[in-house]
């Protein structure tokens, strides 16, 4: 009996041991990895003297990768051949073509952007080497800020160039220069161990990354006085960025007018011109912004509007009522035509179309169509008042208002105080543009004419403004002592003055 006893409580042993390894569970995930990879070695070390530097190894704690490292793995001064970089394991291998390195030259190499740890994609900070072909290392400094001419505010996508001071002022469009930085990201850029020597400077948009201007889809900055490096207490530069304007030749104009020699003779298959409208046609939402046109978004370019074969009316005590209008081509949207009126505020119009309103070069007509909407009421829109000071109380001051990429006000400034009614609900921006010449319109600048743009004066922050409310703001907001009680901002928000 014993013997039965003591094989049942051994089985049952088993049994549950077997269990307990059938219901492993697994261990939970620990923490997200955060953290950047630390450099653990350089070889050879940093700061070298009378020392050509071929090749750079740099040893991490973990394994990394690198991302774009063409080019953001930079040396300045920039050499003709490009440094190639490449990882193994955890480390990072630069090779240098040391034959083109200078005599009696400071190099510093920067690693910028270009490495992440393998797994998470933690970034390395931006990381410089610096070594000396010669006895001493140089010690000057170069800084400044690059701002964008259009806005006034700091630029964050370019990349400040030297030349020297002897080369041609052409030679931002034929040469890479000596010296390349980027500036960060509140548009600031050092040059550190420079040499006692001027430079021509340059800021540059490259959009193909050849450190070349290459006109049109790049912006460019340059000063009209050469830079020369200093000690610690230097003077910042300021550069603005540019779009230079570059107008296309009749010549190549007509040349893309021109039909090929094997046009198609076929007859072309006839189709129908449509369009949307700036509107919502459910009538119970107040949609039409009253201080912009009816909007006839047409699917293809269209040669000829019929006025008579439009009817615009308006409901007047469940009677409509026919309202007289003008209608405009947009001059940028050029399939675009625009329905003007005196809109009534929360109203509702119907637009009847006929047959054949509009029709294209290959008489291609449009379909007949009807659209009711609904305009907005005066509780839908806000009211910027804009303070000024009296410093700005001049025409040649433009002030310019805009929400996203709309400009609602660009103005000269003939009085300190600017209401702005029937705005609508949005984040603003405004500036002030600097109109020397008085052409009511802001002049970017021209490189070879040695032409800087016109100054923008840019205001700090946004005015957020809510629907039934009015926003007041000051231009250049005052330093003010605030006592406890005092809580209020320098931007007030209250309801409209009725």
């Amino acid at each position: 009996m014993k013997s039965a006893a003591l094989r049942s409580i051994i089985i049952l042993l088993i049994l549950s041991i077997v269990s307990g390894c059938a219901n492993i569970v697994p261990p939970e995930g620990g923490k997200k990895d955060t953290k950047p990879p630390k450099l653990l070695e350089v070889s050879p070390a940093d700061s070298q003297l009378n020392t050509k530097v071929s090749r750079l190894e740099m040893r991490f704690n973990e394994y990394v990768q690198l991302n774009n490292a063409s080019a953001e793995v930079q040396i300045s001064p920039l050499i003709s051949l490009p440094i190639t970089s490449l990882v193994v394991g955890k480390k990072v291998v630069i090779k240098i073509p040391d034959t083109l390195l200078k005599e009696n030259t400071t190099y510093r190499l920067s690693t910028n952007a270009a490495i992440k740890d393998l797994h998470e994609g933690n970034a390395f900070p931006p990381y410089t080497y610096t070594f000396s072909t010669g006895s001493y290392f140089d010690s000057l400094k170069l800084m400044g800020t690059v701002y964008n001419a259009a806005t006034g505010l700091p630029d964050t996508g370019v990349f400040v160039l030297l030349y020297d001071y002897d080369a041609s002022d052409s030679i931002v469009v034929r040469e890479k220069p000596r010296y390349v930085v980027k500036i960060n990201a509140l548009g600031q850029f050092v040059f550190d161990g420079m040499p006692a020597r001027k430079f021509r400077i340059y800021a540059l948009h490259d959009a193909n990354g050849n450190l070349v201007y290459d006109g049109k889809e790049e912006m460019i900055a340059f000063t009209d006085t050469l830079a020369e490096p200093r000690p610690d207490a230097v003077t910042p530069i300021t550069l603005y960025a540019f779009k230079e304007v570059f107008i296309d030749t009749l010549a190549a104009k007509e040349t893309k007018r021109k039909p090929t020699m094997f046009a198609d003779k076929k007859p072309k298959e006839k189709i129908i011109l449509t369009f949307a409208i700036n509107a919502d046609t459910n009538i119970n939402k107040r949609s039409l912004d009253v201080t912009k046109p009816l909007i006839l978004a047409f699917d293809k370019y269209n040669d000829t509007i019929n006025k008579d074969k439009l009817l615009l009316t308006v409901d007047s005590a469940g009677a409509d009522v026919e309202v007289a209008y003008t209608i405009v081509r947009d001059t940028v949207l050029k399939n675009n035509v625009w329905i003007k009126t005196a809109w009534k505020e929360d109203a509702i119009y119907t637009a009847r179309f006929m047959k054949a309103f509009a029709k294209d070069s290959n008489n291609n007509e449009s379909a007949p169509a009807k659209y009711t909407f609904r305009t907005r009421a005066d509780e839908d829109y806000g009211i910027i008042d804009i303070r000024l000071p009296l410093k700005y109380k001049d025409r040649k001051y433009l002030l310019m208002v805009t929400a996203d990429a709309d400009t609602l006000h660009y103005k000269p400034v003939t009085d300190t105080a600017v209401i702005l009614k029937k705005m609508n609900p949005a984040n603003y921006t405004m500036r002030l543009v600097v109109d020397e010449n008085k052409n009511g319109k802001w002049d970017t600048g021209d490189l070879f004419e040695k032409r800087q743009p016109e100054k923008v004066i840019p205001y700090a922050g946004s005015i957020p403004l809510k629907a039934g409310w009015e926003s007041v703001v000051d231009f250049e907001p005052k330093p003010r002592i605030k006592d406890k009680a005092d809580t209020s901002p320098e931007k007030r928000d209250k309801p409209p003055m009725k």
